[in-house]
């Protein structure tokens, strides 16, 4: 099955790694699905990169000035005010962080996958961990979606 069978555009998800450890097409899509039903997204409103260590650390350090790898990088749209698109925007998700980080966190791979996809759409979505009721509304929804997903609980502190 591919994204064009689904229905999705060609560039919702692009692959800029050999790691090893990504989810398969098919599961970003049914993510996605989810992630939909939740927020009304629909694929062709951003485009999902995964990348290395390199091309994170670039971009992080261009855009947020931190010089290292990032789990995910949110781009949203900046078309002109005049332009009428739905299009959100950008995820950049760097495959070893993720992979790193759910060893480090004793989760599965497919598990911490799918909270930083869905992390990642809903600061394009326009949510923030900024501020504590920013945060606990954000984090609250990433809950829902992911136990729709079939996965526990992100913030739950492991047992």
């Amino acid at each position: 099955m591919t994204l064009l069978e689904e229905g999705c555009p060609a560039e919702f998800l692009q692959l800029a790694s050999e790691n090893k450890s990504m989810p398969q097409e098919n599961d970003f899509i049914k993510w996605f699905n989810i992630i939909t039903q939740h927020t009304e997204i629909k694929p062709e409103n951003i485009t999902i990169r995964l990348v290395d260590k390199t091309e994170s650390q670039m971009l992080n350090k261009q855009f947020r000035d931190q010089d290292r790898p990032t789990n995910v990088l949110s781009f949203p749209s900046q078309l002109p005010a005049d332009i009428d698109a739905d299009y959100l925007g950008d995820l950049v998700i760097c495959a070893p962080v993720v992979e790193l980080e759910a060893r480090e966190q004793n989760k599965t791979i497919d598990a911490h996958w799918a909270h930083m996809l869905v992390h990642g759409v809903l600061h394009l979505k326009g949510y923030d961990h900024i501020h504590t009721e920013q945060a606990r509304e954000m984090e609250q929804l990433e809950k829902e979606i992911l136990v729709d997903m079939g996965f526990s609980d992100p913030y739950a502190e492991p047992v």
